[in-house]
């Protein structure tokens, strides 16, 4: 059984709870350790994009082409730089051959 526990966060010095319930959750998970931030510490970590894997916060925007739709002709924005050796296709008819594809 899990019981409450106060615990100082290391970035703000501040107390915050460990509730039983979360201890439980992170018990479930695998997790050993404490907590070491508080929830805003933490919150506020995550938004900066040092939050876990995957964060694409902090990589700028992406950059995208223009292109014509090898299939209607029309405009179509592209995540890479057309070279014209293969197909483009707008998102419309790249959605419609997906779902005839699979």
């Amino acid at each position: 059984m899990y019981t409450d526990k106060a615990l100082t966060c290391k970035d703000c010095g501040g107390e915050f709870i460990f509730s039983a319930s979360e201890q439980e959750f992170f018990a479930e998970k695998g997790f050993t350790n404490d907590p070491s931030r508080c929830p805003a510490c933490r919150a506020a970590r995550k938004q900066q994009g040092r939050g876990g894997r995957g964060d694409r916060q902090g990589r700028g925007q992406r950059t995208m082409y223009s292109a014509t739709c090898s299939q209607c002709g029309k405009e179509a924005l592209v995540p890479f730089q057309p070279t014209g050796e293969k197909p483009v296709y707008c998102q419309d008819c790249f959605q419609s051959r997906r779902s005839n594809n699979w």
